[in-house]
């Protein structure tokens, strides 16, 4: 089919936008395939990936847009490329014509909000740490949306921040709920007295949506990022979150979300929260819950475990699992894969961890892009083997490109390459709602598995869990509806999930 494209050097529109536009010139007639993006390597892998490539996009850079069109002509490419071009030509018009005041700074918008006492900084990681000074010497709060900020100047901020008595969340912090207000990708869930610190963003997603399932609520929820129970970062907003969780008189517990810490922090982290009247859950991902236990905390054994945990101290009342392990063995009696394999597609990374923790022993031998201990990396990113579980939110897929649980082109694109795999006997992934989120994902979902049953010839199973609340904007009844319809097994929990995976695989041995 004729290929058309066009390069526009030093042009930039931010990733949403992009996918915004690729997704509108995909439904014009005759239009098979478009690529409307920067000239990133993700990009540009999959411009030769799905056949698209031209040895002109050797010379692209990041800074560099590329729309080119794949059609069944030459005349509705060409329309194509117009088309795009119309649309990125009226994003502009519309951001340089609104009438609305766009403060031009930090300074400037804190002018205008003379009453904010926190700041959301999302821009380039060369300059999240100069506009988070900015926001500490205001003595305002802030919110690091931003990676890429040094492991230097996370230490920097975290400890002039404390000396303020100030939070900084982040870096990378893709999660929070702050006096019942979600944060970025969050979910809109019951207030209550549970508060949350957490180091991980869809992991503290998934606890809060099911402390709302089980009728509890938080006080808040307080995302650290990823590094700070690390050695060289010790800690310290984790202790300084706990801290101020244990002055909060809306919280009565605390729960705990991180991968475990370093071994020289965890001391003096165990010393620190004993200082703390109220109960703490801890839920240290793949962690011996025995050296919690110890310490005289409560651990949990995963994620789900840890909202009724912290759910049945909070409510007094002995709770039970959001699906009852009869229905789980129920479902996978009645599964029958028609190939070996498992391959997990996960937007959320805390989700793809948690994934491969609980099924490693079951399967012996896995591939990831984010293995832990004991699964292999895997040495293709585009080409699962074996049993597989893969992070799609992960930078390898994301650089240049929105993030899946907003953009969902690439796992889209996966659902189809895995179905045409015939050792792919089951896949599964989460589908995670909320703020941030897309707008409707089981209806993207759910199109590309038709259309991968559609030219596969096959019919593998596929399993999806849903992370969100009924108060969501999705729809969380419709979200599930949508994804039944077109033949997926739902699951209102990543473990529960995982329990029908393990139950289908025990039953065929190590494959399914």
């Amino acid at each position: 089919m004729p290929v058309k494209f066009e390069i526009k050097k030093q042009t930039y529109f931010d990733s949403v936008t992009l996918m915004q536009i690729n997704t509108e010139v995909k439904k014009l007639p005759g239009i098979e395939n478009a690529i409307i993006g920067m000239g990133t390597d993700f990009n540009l892998q999959s411009a030769r990936r799905v056949n698209l490539w031209n040895p002109e996009f050797e010379a692209l850079t990041p800074s560099d847009l590329l729309i080119c069109i794949e059609s069944g002509s030459i005349e509705s490419a060409l329309k194509g490329i117009e088309e795009a071009k119309a649309l990125l030509s009226r994003k502009s018009s519309r951001s340089s014509g609104n009438s609305e005041i766009r403060p031009s700074s930090q300074t400037a918008a804190a002018r205008m909000l003379t009453d904010a006492n926190m700041v959301i900084i999302s821009v380039p990681g060369a300059f999240a740490a100069r506009e988070a000074d900015i926001a500490l010497d205001s003595d305002r709060h802030v919110m690091l949306f931003s990676d890429n900020v040094t492991v230097e100047e996370e230490l920097r901020l975290k400890q002039k921040a404390l000396s303020k008595g100030l939070l900084l969340m982040g870096p990378d912090c893709g999660t929070a709920i702050i006096n019942n207000i979600p944060l970025a990708f969050a979910n809109v869930v019951g207030k209550g007295d549970i508060g949350l610190v957490a180091a991980s963003g869809t992991g503290l997603q998934e606890v809060t949506c099911v402390i709302d399932h089980l009728g509890s609520g938080i006080s808040q929820a307080i995302g650290v990022g990823g590094r700070d129970l690390s050695e060289k970062i010790g800690g310290l907003m984790t202790i300084g979150a706990v801290e101020a969780l244990a002055s909060d008189p809306s919280t009565r517990v605390i729960t705990l979300i991180s991968k475990p810490p370093a071994e020289t922090v965890l001391p003096k982290l165990f010393s620190e929260l004993k200082k703390v009247t109220k109960p703490i859950v801890i839920y240290f991902i793949g962690a011996d819950p025995q050296i919690i236990s110890k310490a005289g905390f409560t651990p949990a054994a995963t994620l789900e475990d840890a909202a009724i945990k912290a759910c049945e101290i909070s409510s007094g009342k002995r709770l039970e699992s959001l699906m009852s392990d009869t229905a789980i063995n129920d479902l996978a009696g009645k599964t029958k894969p028609d190939g070996k394999f498992i391959r997990g597609l996960y937007s959320g990374g805390t989700l793809c961890d948690e994934a491969q923790r609980l099924l490693l022993p079951i399967t012996g031998e896995m591939n990831s892009n984010t293995p832990i201990k004991g699964v292999k990396k895997c040495q293709d990113l585009f080409k699962s083997t074996g049993h597989s579980i893969i992070d799609l939110g992960d930078d390898d897929f994301t650089r240049g490109k929105a993030h899946p649980m907003i953009d969902p082109d690439t796992r889209k694109e996966r659902i189809i390459t895995e179905s045409m795999d015939p050792d792919a006997g089951l896949i599964f992934m989460d589908l995670v709602m909320g703020w941030g989120s897309h707008p409707d994902m089981a209806t993207e979902l759910s199109n590309a598995i038709r259309t991968a049953r559609k030219k596969s010839k096959r019919n593998p199973i596929f399993a999806v869990t849903i992370c969100g609340t009924p108060k969501d904007p999705q729809n969380y009844k419709k979200q599930w509806q949508i994804m039944e319809e077109c033949g997926a097994i739902v699951f209102p929990t990543n473990v529960s999930m995982v329990k029908f995976i393990k139950k289908v695989i025990s039953r065929e041995g190590k494959n399914v």
